[in-house]
């Protein structure tokens, strides 16, 4: 019995040498790569770049906006500003890399439709390890590129045509801006606990945005945590603090058409915004139920406050990456909200288009999504009496000089 036991003992230590010998040649020797699969070889001849955009696509102005929701025009455009940082020199190891069109291509497509990183392997013929990679560099590289084209510096931007354009449009005078935000649902990032757990009950990050009469997206703040609540978003935001120090590049105060009555130009939100003089919200459904001048502000102001609900549906609509909760790094995921807001005001500037179309018509039968784009919280914190002032100078000019035969 002893002999066996002594047996055991010696087999065990010998078999606990084998393996820390293994591992110690694990570490000392090279290691060894992988064979790449057949399938990825054969990328130059049968990707998607090669068979299906360089054969068909280019020859077909529509199909390709279909595929990538940009004409070829501004693909070209937006290649020249990253080819130089996307680009990689062949070397004895990658002969033939991947080349910076590829990369924009894989990029667009995956904002486009929000396929998985498996999916796009498959057509394009790249791993779907590296089509992460891919995608998190070139966002990287195009939100540096794009930001500074296609949402400059507010203090840039001629405020008063931005008013004239909310009064001739949506009959809201003095008001340069729309405000609101939106939970951006993605998948749980590890380790974060709660912070990106909204009141929703699902997981997200904040796109909250400053549009104009045309849907363009003005300045945005991104990457907020879920669980934070609307007055909190808008308080540590850099336009909040600037909207509420007065030093946003707000134009001086004006009188109201047809009027003589003097009020500041201001922003308008929902309930989920304090009130104050530069930022005009709606009375309280309490307040307004028995009183019809109010309900008349209301609804003056949820005219003109429309235009984020429309922007943020035609940005879903465009790039359907966001019709799912969105599978990568939140931090990646900040830099595609970047990106996409940018492409979605080149679209509606009809920049390096033959035939702008204001409105786009991708798959109109298919609903937009109610639950990966959902509004803050309501309930907006504390209200100066400056506001209450001219929100009061604003109802009566909607009730009096400035009433529209519809609003009864």
């Amino acid at each position: 019995m002893c002999v066996v036991n002594n047996n055991k003992i010696i087999l065990d230590l010998l078999e606990e040498e084998e393996e820390e010998d293994q591992l110690l040649f694990s570490y000392l020797l090279p290691n060894k790569r992988k064979s790449t699969n057949i399938l990825f070889k054969n990328r130059e001849f049968e990707g998607f770049f090669e068979i299906l955009i360089n054969r068909h696509l280019l020859e077909n102005e529509t199909k390709f906006r279909e595929f990538f929701r940009i004409n070829y025009e501004q693909f070209n455009f937006i290649l020249s500003l990253v080819e130089f940082e996307l680009t990689k020199e062949p070397s004895n190891r990658v002969k033939n890399p991947i080349s910076a069109a590829e990369k924009l291509a894989i990029t667009l497509r995956y904002m486009a439709t929000g396929e998985s990183f498996r999916s796009l392997s498959f057509g394009f013929r790249v791993s779907h390890s590296y089509i992460s990679i891919i995608i998190k560099q070139t966002l990287t590289v195009l939100k540096s590129k794009l930001v500074p084209i296609f949402m400059p510096n507010p203090n840039t931007i001629d405020f008063k045509t931005k008013a004239a354009e909310f009064s001739c449009k949506w009959n809201f005078p003095n008001c340069i801006l729309a405000i609101d935000g939106k939970h951006i649902r993605i998948r749980s990032p590890s380790n974060s606990g709660s912070l990106f757990h909204n009141y929703k009950d699902f997981f997200s990050i904040v796109l909250l945005a400053m549009v104009d009469a045309n849907y363009k997206f003005i300045v945005v703040d991104i990457g907020s945590y879920g669980k934070e609540g609307d007055s909190g978003i808008f308080l540590k935001s850099i336009m909040g603090k600037q909207v509420l120090d007065g030093s946003f590049c707000f134009p001086e105060d004006s009188v109201l058409p047809g009027s003589d009555i003097v009020v500041p130009h201001v922003i308008v939100g929902d309930e989920a915004f304090r009130l104050h003089n530069h930022i005009m919200k709606p009375y309280t459904r309490k307040a307004s139920k028995n009183d019809i001048t109010k309900k008349i502000f209301n609804y003056r102001l949820s005219r003109a406050r429309r235009v984020t609900e429309n922007a943020f549906g035609l940005l879903s609509q465009i790039f359907r990456v966001f019709y799912q909760p969105v599978n990568i790094e939140t931090s990646t995921c900040d830099n595609l909200t970047w990106v996409a807001c940018c492409l979605h005001n080149m679209l509606r500037e009809g920049y390096l288009e033959k035939n702008h179309r204001t409105f786009y018509d991708y798959d109109k039968d298919q609903s937009t999504p109610v639950d990966n784009m959902l509004s803050l919280s309501r309930g907006g914190g504390f209200s100066n009496i400056e506001g209450f002032e001219v929100r009061e100078l604003f109802k009566t000019y909607f009730n009096r000089e400035g009433s529209i035969p519809w609003q009864f």
